[in-house]
């Protein structure tokens, strides 16, 4: 059975373009479209569809208040988000709030497959998990002798291990300080917005460094690190969407980790043989990425 969406957005032709991706592709069907947060409130709640496609900025609500607003009024669909806008912030907002992935304007066809291949995935994937889980309490009342013993927590770097690993990155220093810096945002009470990245670097150069010189010092060695470690992750990905699109790893982390036209620039240039200056790469997205897939992984 296909899956059903909702896209919500105030700009007509990127409802339409969207609409034309999901269905052209074969993703799913587009079982209603509506033009403001408060009209998309309605129409979910009416339709129920498996996944919505949510716009950022709208004029009479933002879509993280529409998402909130319909998740307080009991509503299990999946969210994407869609914004031409980078605000640290208001990405980190948006992924609290409950989205799985953000589509970047303007609408990029390539872009909008893979992100929701992989949002298809999910949902197939929790469909069946949900599946089991209704299947052992059934059978719970049928289980006899001593309960079986919990299983261990994973650490962060159990968790994150496997991550960096499939990006290509493990082999880099500055996978040491990715870890490093997780593992301090693991312990902390606020699950909240991540805190700046020169705190971040600093919190991880005072567990090993003293004065204040050698902690700025080394902060600034850490970034420098994290740069190299993220543009190996995504020569790697790139590399990889070249050769194969389709792909697992480069449809999961090259859309998620990455933004997208840094992926494409990074393409163009290993196909051309060339290096350039041009690509960047976006620490604090990778961060809060990485952030919120560690947290999932603990169970939070």
């Amino acid at each position: 059975m296909p899956l059903s969406f909702c896209i919500v957005d105030d700009d007509g032709s990127a409802r339409r373009m969207l609409q034309y991706i999901i269905e052209d592709s074969g993703l799913g069907e587009v079982v209603g479209m509506a033009e403001g947060g408060q009209d998309g409130v309605a129409l979910i709640l009416s339709e129920s569809p498996d996944i919505v496609l949510m716009d950022l900025l709208m004029p009479d609500q933002d879509g993280i208040e529409t998402i909130n607003s319909l998740q307080a009024q009991g509503c299990k669909s999946k969210f994407v988000m869609i914004s031409q806008i980078e605000n640290g912030d208001m990405v980190g907002r948006a992924y609290r709030s409950g989205i799985e992935f953000f589509i970047r304007k303007p609408i990029n066809r390539f872009e909008v497959e893979a992100v929701l291949h992989k949002v298809n995935e999910r949902y197939a994937i929790n469909r069946y998990l949900d599946e089991i889980k209704s299947s052992l309490e059934k059978l719970e009342g049928l289980q006899f002798g001593s309960p079986p013993l919990p299983l261990a927590k994973r650490t962060v770097r159990e968790i994150l291990q496997p991550i960096l690993m499939n990006m290509g990155m493990i082999g880099e220093s500055g996978s040491r300080d990715l870890i490093a810096i997780m593992e301090i945002l693991s312990g902390r009470e606020d699950n909240g917005s991540l805190p700046p990245l020169k705190e971040m670097y600093e919190m991880v150069a005072a567990t090993y460094k003293e004065s204040a010189s050698d902690i700025a010092k080394e902060s600034k060695a850490i970034e420098q690190r994290l740069r190299r470690a993220l543009s190996a992750g995504l020569s790697n990905l790139a590399s990889i969407g070249l050769t194969d699109y389709g792909n697992p790893k480069f449809e999961h982390y090259a859309p998620l980790y990455f933004d997208f036209e840094d992926v494409r620039l990074k393409m163009k240039e290993i196909e051309q043989g060339r290096e350039t200056a041009k690509v960047k790469v976006n620490i604090k997205k990778f961060l809060q990425v990485l952030y919120l897939e560690l947290q999932e992984g603990m169970g939070r």
